[in-house]
């Protein structure tokens, strides 16, 4: 499959002899230790668009938010996809050079000319998700996916005539974006060196900015599921309460958590949620936004759940029922940790339904207000920066002197 937009971009990409063949590209499925780069937003991606096409049409503003939403969610680097179809479509103007229209039109919502070769304009698809999920199980299926019911005709073809199978078989192990370049342009060493630049040029100047609209990462990610809290309470024995823990050992314990679990889910640290009577008001989707910190205690057993041993059968009549254990009272405050990927850490105080809320939020230096204001404006609702530290560890420690249950 060759790139749909030909001249034009071996024109305003011109590839150097020395460099027409790009260094290795990464896999093109994610895996621990091939993980999209933190600093990689749709907010920063659209500033990058708009940089390359000041005439960007303001509907292709939730290209960058769709990348990132069917990337995590099928498992596709998809920072390269997205710098694929920057290649793909003369980022976003579907022209050629001196303005000539491409084969693909902008509102066929193909992103990666899928079916379109010699002057034919390929698939169309209804909208700017369906044809970036298009795109991503594209991809997905040269590195070796079996793609089940796909939304392009295209992938579906391709699969059924098995027509990368033998290629794919000569892989022992991941594809790469460089491999699938020599693929998809067969005969253009130009092609993955054109991919590698327009990578670097967005890592070297794009990524140390400020995001320009943090608030798009929780656009993105409202179709993940983990959001719910994850619990931990210090244990209790029947002897009395455990020792009190530091916050400093809290923080400590959270921090340890966190990378070893990955930080993919927001988390409320002391909270078990099947204790409270009901969940708390806002259960927002926050994914990768919000990083899991403390696990679940084994001890803790849900209160519709108590020991066989507790459990009475009771057969005469008129005898009094046994009573069901009490549930736990929800703890007044919880300590939550969330990240725009900066160094500098602040600590939010918000209030819902009657408990207190520490959010510990990672802020990018620069930047600290208006990401503040982003998140209290999303999730945080009243909220207010009571403190800000150098880095996230002084952040929690404080944060659990404030909120020791948490």
């Amino acid at each position: 499959m060759k790139s749909r937009c030909g001249a034009v971009l071996l024109l305003a990409l011109a590839v150097p002899a020395a460099t027409a063949e790009a260094g290795s590209l990464p896999a093109v499925k994610s895996s621990p230790g091939n993980e999209v780069p933190a600093c990689v937003t749709p907010g920063r991606l659209l500033d990058y668009l708009k940089d390359r096409n000041p005439n960007l049409e303001p509907r292709f503003r939730e290209v960058p938010v769709a990348y990132m939403r069917h990337g995590e969610e099928l498992g596709v680097r998809w920072d390269y996809a997205f710098f694929q179809m920057v290649v793909e479509t003369g980022s976003l103007s579907f022209q050629r050079t001196k303005g000539r229209a491409g084969d693909v039109s902008a509102s066929q919502n193909n992103f990666a000319g899928l079916g379109a070769t010699g002057g034919v304009p390929g698939e169309s698809f209804p909208d700017i998700s369906s044809g970036v999920k298009a795109h991503l199980q594209h991809l997905l299926m040269y590195a070796g996916d079996t793609i089940s019911d796909p939304v392009a005709e295209r992938t579906r073809k391709v699969q059924e005539w098995g027509v990368l199978t033998s290629w794919q078989k000569t892989f022992k192990g991941p594809i790469t974006f460089t491999d699938l370049a020599r693929k998809w342009a067969p005969g253009s060493n130009a092609y993955a060196s054109m991919l590698q630049q327009v990578g670097e040029r967005f890592y070297a100047d794009f990524c140390a900015r400020p995001d320009p609209e943090p608030q798009l990462v929780a656009e993105a990610r409202k179709w993940r599921s983990d959001a719910s809290p994850i619990a931990s309470r210090a244990e209790r024995t029947d002897s009395g309460p455990a020792e009190r823990i530091s916050g400093a050992d809290l923080a400590r314990q959270a921090v340890e958590r966190a990378r070893r679990e990955g930080e993919t889910a927001r988390s409320g640290l002391g909270f078990n949620p099947s204790a409270a009577s009901a969940p708390p008001a806002e259960q927002h989707t926050l994914s990768s936004l919000l990083a899991a910190v403390l696990p679940k205690s084994g001890a803790e057993e849900p209160a519709v759940q108590p020991p066989a041993a507790s459990v009475q059968t009771v057969s005469a009549a008129g005898a009094r029922p046994a009573a069901l254990p009490k549930a736990p009272p929800a703890p007044k405050c919880r300590v939550w940790t969330a990240s725009y990927g900066g160094l500098k850490s602040v600590i939010i105080r918000s209030v819902a339904d009657q408990q207190v809320n520490y959010t510990v939020l990672d802020v990018n230096e620069g930047a600290e207000a208006r990401e503040v204001e982003a998140y209290v404006a999303a999730y945080a609702k009243g909220g207010q920066k009571v403190a800000e530290f150098h880095n996230q560890s002084q952040a929690l420690e404080r944060a659990f002197e404030l909120c020791p249950e948490g």
